[in-house]
Protein backbone atom coordinates (compact mmCIF):
# COMPACT_ATOMS: atom_id res chain seq x y z
CA UNK A 1 0.00 0.00 0.00
CA UNK A 2 1.41 3.77 -0.67
CA UNK A 3 1.99 5.63 1.85
CA UNK A 4 -0.62 8.25 -0.13
CA UNK A 5 -3.49 5.09 0.22
CA UNK A 6 -2.35 4.84 4.26
CA UNK A 7 -2.73 9.00 4.85
CA UNK A 8 -6.05 8.96 2.88
CA UNK A 9 -7.83 5.81 4.97
CA UNK A 10 -6.73 8.23 8.10
CA UNK A 11 -8.13 11.53 6.69
CA UNK A 12 -11.28 9.50 5.84
CA UNK A 13 -11.40 7.59 9.39
CA UNK A 14 -10.95 10.58 10.89
CA UNK A 15 -12.56 13.46 8.97
CA UNK A 16 -16.51 12.44 9.18
CA UNK A 17 -19.52 14.34 10.56
CA UNK A 18 -20.50 11.97 13.40
CA UNK A 19 -23.88 13.66 14.03
CA UNK A 20 -25.10 12.93 10.43
CA UNK A 21 -23.45 9.47 10.37
CA UNK A 22 -25.44 8.77 13.79
CA UNK A 23 -28.70 10.32 12.46
CA UNK A 24 -28.31 8.09 9.60
CA UNK A 25 -27.88 5.50 10.99
CA UNK A 26 -30.23 5.57 14.08
CA UNK A 27 -33.13 8.08 12.75
CA UNK A 28 -32.78 7.58 8.89
CA UNK A 29 -36.12 9.68 8.27
CA UNK A 30 -34.80 12.51 9.81
CA UNK A 31 -31.98 13.48 6.73
CA UNK A 32 -32.22 13.86 3.24
CA UNK A 33 -31.17 11.37 1.19
CA UNK A 34 -28.50 13.62 -0.11
CA UNK A 35 -27.52 15.37 3.61
CA UNK A 36 -26.18 11.59 4.31
CA UNK A 37 -24.33 10.85 1.03
CA UNK A 38 -20.32 11.25 1.13
CA UNK A 39 -17.50 11.55 -1.56
CA UNK A 40 -14.75 10.03 -0.59
CA UNK A 41 -11.77 8.38 -3.13
CA UNK A 42 -12.64 5.31 -4.55
CA UNK A 43 -10.96 2.07 -4.00
CA UNK A 44 -10.17 -0.90 -6.26
CA UNK A 45 -12.38 -2.75 -3.28
CA UNK A 46 -15.39 -0.34 -4.82
CA UNK A 47 -14.88 -1.36 -8.86
CA UNK A 48 -17.57 -4.29 -8.79
CA UNK A 49 -20.19 -1.50 -7.28
CA UNK A 50 -19.28 0.81 -9.89
CA UNK A 51 -19.19 -1.94 -12.69
CA UNK A 52 -22.66 -2.63 -12.12
CA UNK A 53 -23.86 1.36 -12.18
CA UNK A 54 -21.94 2.04 -15.19
CA UNK A 55 -23.24 -1.35 -17.07
CA UNK A 56 -26.77 -0.30 -16.07
CA UNK A 57 -26.30 3.54 -17.35
CA UNK A 58 -24.22 2.66 -19.89
CA UNK A 59 -24.93 0.32 -23.75
CA UNK A 60 -21.14 0.81 -24.32
CA UNK A 61 -19.76 0.94 -20.65
CA UNK A 62 -15.90 0.72 -19.14
CA UNK A 63 -14.61 -2.10 -18.51
CA UNK A 64 -12.57 -3.05 -15.47
CA UNK A 65 -9.29 -2.24 -17.36
CA UNK A 66 -10.36 1.26 -17.96
CA UNK A 67 -10.92 1.90 -14.69
CA UNK A 68 -7.50 0.56 -13.62
CA UNK A 69 -6.00 2.87 -16.09
CA UNK A 70 -7.38 5.30 -14.27
CA UNK A 71 -6.25 4.19 -10.56
CA UNK A 72 -2.59 4.04 -12.56
CA UNK A 73 -2.86 7.27 -14.55
CA UNK A 74 -3.05 8.68 -11.18
CA UNK A 75 -6.66 10.47 -11.86
CA UNK A 76 -8.96 11.53 -9.06
CA UNK A 77 -11.60 8.63 -8.90
CA UNK A 78 -14.30 9.28 -6.18
CA UNK A 79 -17.46 8.04 -5.45
CA UNK A 80 -20.62 9.02 -3.69
CA UNK A 81 -22.15 6.36 -0.79
CA UNK A 82 -24.81 6.20 1.31
CA UNK A 83 -23.27 4.55 4.52
CA UNK A 84 -22.09 1.30 2.79
CA UNK A 85 -23.87 1.77 -0.44
CA UNK A 86 -22.15 3.09 -3.83
CA UNK A 87 -24.94 5.07 -5.43
CA UNK A 88 -22.27 7.47 -8.06
CA UNK A 89 -18.69 7.95 -9.04
CA UNK A 90 -16.81 10.49 -11.04
CA UNK A 91 -13.48 10.80 -12.46
CA UNK A 92 -11.38 13.59 -12.64
CA UNK A 93 -8.19 14.39 -14.45
CA UNK A 94 -6.20 17.19 -13.72
CA UNK A 95 -2.57 18.11 -15.88
CA UNK A 96 -1.08 21.45 -16.73
CA UNK A 97 -3.69 23.84 -15.62
CA UNK A 98 -6.73 22.31 -17.26
CA UNK A 99 -8.77 19.73 -15.56
CA UNK A 100 -10.89 17.52 -17.27
CA UNK A 101 -14.16 15.03 -16.24
CA UNK A 102 -13.71 11.92 -17.49
CA UNK A 103 -16.71 10.62 -16.16
CA UNK A 104 -19.96 11.35 -13.83
CA UNK A 105 -22.41 8.60 -13.24
CA UNK A 106 -25.23 8.14 -10.94
CA UNK A 107 -26.83 4.62 -10.27
CA UNK A 108 -30.50 5.06 -11.91
CA UNK A 109 -32.49 4.21 -9.35
CA UNK A 110 -30.72 7.26 -7.71
CA UNK A 111 -31.26 9.83 -10.52
CA UNK A 112 -32.87 12.84 -9.80
CA UNK A 113 -31.71 13.71 -6.10
CA UNK A 114 -28.57 15.82 -6.97
CA UNK A 115 -26.17 13.44 -6.38
CA UNK A 116 -24.39 14.60 -10.25
CA UNK A 117 -24.57 18.04 -9.16
CA UNK A 118 -22.97 16.99 -5.87
CA UNK A 119 -20.13 14.85 -7.68
CA UNK A 120 -20.23 17.89 -10.22
CA UNK A 121 -19.72 20.95 -7.71
CA UNK A 122 -16.85 18.11 -5.80
CA UNK A 123 -15.06 18.06 -9.15
CA UNK A 124 -14.95 21.65 -9.61
CA UNK A 125 -13.48 22.46 -6.20
CA UNK A 126 -11.06 19.66 -6.73
CA UNK A 127 -10.25 21.34 -10.21
CA UNK A 128 -9.66 24.66 -8.19
CA UNK A 129 -7.47 23.48 -5.65
CA UNK A 130 -5.35 21.29 -8.17
CA UNK A 131 -4.37 24.74 -10.12
CA UNK A 132 -6.85 23.95 -13.39
CA UNK A 133 -7.66 27.28 -14.82
CA UNK A 134 -10.57 25.16 -17.26
CA UNK A 135 -12.21 22.40 -16.83
CA UNK A 136 -13.36 20.32 -19.83
CA UNK A 137 -15.69 17.75 -20.40
CA UNK A 138 -17.86 15.81 -23.54
CA UNK A 139 -21.27 14.86 -23.11
CA UNK A 140 -23.92 13.40 -25.80
CA UNK A 141 -26.08 15.72 -27.25
CA UNK A 142 -28.72 13.16 -27.01
CA UNK A 143 -28.02 13.61 -22.47
CA UNK A 144 -30.28 16.78 -22.19
CA UNK A 145 -30.59 16.26 -18.20
CA UNK A 146 -26.46 16.39 -18.02
CA UNK A 147 -25.99 19.14 -20.52
CA UNK A 148 -28.59 20.96 -18.24
CA UNK A 149 -26.55 20.94 -15.46
CA UNK A 150 -23.38 21.70 -16.80
CA UNK A 151 -25.14 24.61 -18.75
CA UNK A 152 -26.35 25.62 -14.75
CA UNK A 153 -22.74 25.60 -13.68
CA UNK A 154 -21.44 27.83 -16.18
CA UNK A 155 -20.19 25.15 -18.77
CA UNK A 156 -19.95 26.97 -21.94
CA UNK A 157 -20.25 24.88 -25.66
CA UNK A 158 -16.74 24.92 -27.70
CA UNK A 159 -17.18 22.59 -30.10
CA UNK A 160 -18.56 19.32 -31.53
CA UNK A 161 -16.31 16.10 -31.50
CA UNK A 162 -17.53 13.94 -34.89
CA UNK A 163 -18.55 10.26 -34.43
CA UNK A 164 -16.67 10.66 -30.59
CA UNK A 165 -18.87 7.76 -28.90
CA UNK A 166 -19.99 4.60 -30.16
CA UNK A 167 -24.03 3.82 -31.02
CA UNK A 168 -26.44 1.73 -31.46
CA UNK A 169 -26.44 3.73 -35.34
CA UNK A 170 -22.54 3.95 -35.79
CA UNK A 171 -20.99 6.83 -34.20
CA UNK A 172 -22.82 9.93 -32.21
CA UNK A 173 -21.47 13.28 -31.49
CA UNK A 174 -20.18 14.37 -28.23
CA UNK A 175 -20.78 18.37 -27.23
CA UNK A 176 -17.32 19.66 -25.69
CA UNK A 177 -17.63 21.67 -22.97
CA UNK A 178 -15.78 23.72 -20.84
CA UNK A 179 -15.80 26.25 -17.88
CA UNK A 180 -13.27 28.33 -16.88
CA UNK A 181 -12.79 28.88 -13.07
CA UNK A 182 -10.88 31.39 -11.22
CA UNK A 183 -9.06 30.81 -7.65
Amino acid sequence: MRIIDIFEKIKETISYDADRDFYAKVFPDSLEKIDILRIRKMRISDLPAVLGIEQQVYNYPWSEGIFLDCFRASYSCWVCADLDNVVGYCILSIAVGEAHIMNICVDPAEQKQGIGRKMLEHLIELARTGWAETIFLEVRPSNKAAIALYENYGFNELGIRKGYYPSKKGREDAVMLGLEIFR
